[in-house]
């Protein structure tokens, strides 16, 4: 049974980690998609056509989430390639990590800019289609260091906290017209930029999970998959995490 047969998502950040397997879980369950990327176009291709390949119509943009001319141009661009689109994945996101004394300005500013701001601008960019058509699924990416904080990373838990408070006040505003809103919490998840960590650093990682194991792109997706399909059409404003346990 494939959950998502014609519709349409927009998934900002799709083209490696958690971002590439929300894209692949959805084309698997006949989703058309529409992924952003930053830099490598060559990458970007490569995913598309491996998303093609699976029966789907999809298509890469270049696009930067923290500026909002270029959500709302991307938004449009969509419109025009795939008529109109039924889910938003708001997904890209960016760590400058270190402590309150040494993080600078820049730091701070360059991660509330692509985490938070990104956020509202593609929600704001998407709500008028939305609206339109009365239905639409909303899904902010957080962490669980939005929900507890995490040394080293006061400019990451704050920009991820946000998008706490941001996806439940648009569940309030939007709830009317059958339009969801929520955010997962992903914990310790296994991808590229984890495979570069110390061996010893991720296996005690692991032993302090419940679960005792890492998650992939794969189980976070998965819950992507059942908050935009309608199986969780009664189900808005709230914040589900995937951890392993790891907050419990």
């Amino acid at each position: 049974m494939k959950l998502l047969e014609g519709k349409t998502a927009i998934i900002t950040g799709g083209t490696r980690g958690i971002g590439k397997g929300i894209c692949e879980v959805f084309a698997d369950h006949g989703c058309n998609i529409a992924f952003t990327y930053a830099s490598s176009e060559e990458q970007a291709k490569k995913i598309e056509a491996e998303l093609s390949a699976k029966g789907v119509k999809a298509k890469a943009y270049k696009s930067n989430a923290a500026d909002y001319a270029a959500c709302e141009t991307l938004v449009a661009d969509v419109q025009k390639d795939f008529e109109t689109f039924d889910i938003l994945v708001n997904n890209a996101g960016i760590t400058r990590d270190n402590l309150l004394m040494r993080m600078t300005e820049e730091m701070w500013d360059e991660v509330m800019q692509t985490n938070l701001k990104s956020v509202f601008n593609m929600v704001k960019a998407c709500q008028r289609t939305f609206l339109k058509s009365r239905s639409g699924s909303i899904i902010n990416m957080s962490s669980v260091v939005g929900v507890k904080g995490n040394a080293g990373q006061s400019n990451y838990s704050a920009s991820k906290a946000g998008i706490l408070g941001f996806t439940k006040s648009v569940a309030l505003e939007l709830g009317s017209r059958n339009i969801r809103s929520n955010a997962i919490a992903p914990g310790f998840i296994e991808t590229e930029m984890t495979g570069a960590l110390d061996e010893n650093t991720v296996n005690e990682w692991r032993q302090a999970i419940p679960l005792k194991r890492g998650g992939s792109p794969e189980d976070v997706a998965n819950l992507c998959l059942f908050l935009a399909s309608d199986l969780s059409s009664y189900i808005t404003g709230q914040v589900i995490n995937v951890d392993g346990g790891m907050l419990t």
